[in-house]
C-alpha cells in the first residue's frame, strides 16, 4: 500500500504530547472534594467504570490515527511488472463453415472443437495464444494474448452462422485460414511458434492455396499441426424443413493428403479425429510441445483505499461519544 500525501503522517507525532498531557496534567482538571482524612479510602476497591476510563482516551487516539491515514490517502500499488515465464506462441485456426454443424461429434463438430480448445487454453496459462477462424474467408477472432479470460470469451462466441448468414463467404479456405494464423506469428520472438489448424473438409476456395501457406509457414520456422475432424463415411447434418429439424447423411470429405503434406513440410504432425474422445487425445499430445521463455507485462490499477480507515475512525469516534454520555457520564 502506498500513500499519496505522505506528509500528513507526521501529524501522528502529536500523539506523544497528548499522552504526556493525559498522564501528567489531566488529573489537575478533574473535579475534587476536600476531606479531613483519606485514610479510610486508601484500600477501597476501584469500580469497573474507573478501571475502564482510559478506554475513552484509546478510542480518541484510534479515531485520530485513522483520520490522519485518510488524509494521507492510502492507495493500492499501480505499476507495470515484467515477468519471465515459460511458454510458446500458438495460433488456433478453426474451421467455422456450416459443415461443422454435423453431429458425428457430440453435440456437434463446432461445439466439440470449442470445448476441447478451451480445455487446451486453460491448461497452458503461460502461453501466448490467439484464434483465427475461417470458412470461405478468414479473419482473426483474437490476436495472441496471455489474457486467456478474454480469449475464452471470444472462443465461446464462435458460431457457424456467420457463414450461413452471409457475413463471410461460405466454403473451406484452408490456405486462407493458415495464412491468417501465420501472419499473426511472423513478428513473434518466441523460440517455438505453432499453428493448430482444425478443419472438417477440403480446400475449395480462397486466394491462397494450402501448400503456399504451408511454404510461408516453413520459411518462418512455424510448425503446423493439422487436425481433420469428422467420422469416416457419412455424418448426420441437421436441416430446417418446414419449422422442424431433419437429418441428412452427408459424405465426410477430408483432404487428408493435403493436411498431411502441410504438417510434414512444417515439421508438424497430422491427426485424424473421428470422435470427441480422439479430439481430446490429440490436444493432449500437442500439449507436450517444447516451451520457451516469454516476457509478460502485468498491469495493476491504482485504487483509493481510504474507505476502511474512514469507517474505523467514525466508529471509534461515535463509540467514544456514546460511552462518555452513558457509561462514563459525570455529574456534575
Amino acid at each position: 500500500m502506498e500513500f499519496a500525501n505522505k506528509e500528513y503522517l507526521f501529524l501522528l507525532l502529536l500523539i506523544i504530547p497528548y499522552i504526556i498531557w493525559y498522564a501528567l496534567y489531566r488529573k489537575k482538571s478533574e473535579p475534587t472534594i476536600r476531606m479531613a482524612d483519606t485514610f479510610a479510602f486508601q484500600r477501597a476497591p476501584k469500580s469497573w467504570r474507573v478501571t475502564l476510563m482510559p478506554v475513552q482516551m484509546l478510542l480518541r487516539l484510534l479515531a485520530f490515527v485513522m483520520l490522519v491515514v485518510v488524509l494521507a490517502r492510502p492507495q493500492t500499488q499501480n505499476s507495470w511488472k515484467n515477468k519471465t515465464v515459460e511458454g510458446i506462441d500458438i495460433m488456433l485456426a478453426m474451421d467455422v463453415s456450416t459443415s461443422m454443424l454435423a453431429e458425428d461429434l457430440r453435440p456437434n463438430r463446432i461445439e466439440a472443437a470449442k470445448q476441447v480448445a478451451a480445455e487446451f487454453i486453460t491448461g497452458r496459462p503461460n502461453d501466448n495464444i490467439g484464434l483465427s477462424i475461417f470458412a470461405g474467408e478468414a479473419f482473426t477472432q483474437c490476436p495472441m494474448t496471455v489474457d486467456h479470460a478474454s480469449l475464452l470469451s471470444l472462443l465461446q462466441g464462435v458460431r457457424t452462422d456467420i457463414a450461413a448468414s452471409g457475413l463471410i463467404e461460405n466454403g473451406t479456405a484452408i490456405g486462407m485460414g493458415l495464412a491468417n494464423a501465420v501472419s499473426r506469428l511472423k513478428d513473434s520472438k518466441a523460440k517455438s511458434r505453432v499453428v493448430i489448424l482444425l478443419t472438417d473438409g477440403s480446400n475449395n476456395c480462397g486466394d491462397i492455396s494450402p501448400m503456399t501457406a504451408a511454404e510461408i509457414a516453413k520459411s518462418m520456422g512455424i510448425r503446423v499441426y493439422t487436425i481433420g475432424v469428422g467420422t469416416n463415411g457419412t455424418a448426420p447434418f441437421p436441416q430446417q424443413v418446414g419449422g422442424t429439424t431433419q437429418y441428412v447423411n452427408y459424405p465426410v470429405e477430408i483432404d487428408t493428403k493435403t493436411l498431411s503434406e502441410i504438417a510434414r513440410s512444417t515439421d508438424g504432425d497430422f491427426y485424424r479425429a473421428t470422435n470427441t474422445r480422439e479430439l481430446h487425445q490429440i490436444y493432449k499430445e500437442i500439449d507436450k510441445l517444447e516451451k520457451s521463455k516469454l516476457n509478460v507485462k502485468k498491469f495493476s490499477k491504482r485504487y483509493e483505499a481510504y474507505q476502511p480507515f474512514a469507517i474505523a475512525a467514525l466508529i471509534a469516534l461515535l463509540l467514544e461519544v456514546l460511552l462518555r454520555l452513558t457509561v462514563f457520564r459525570r455529574i456534575p
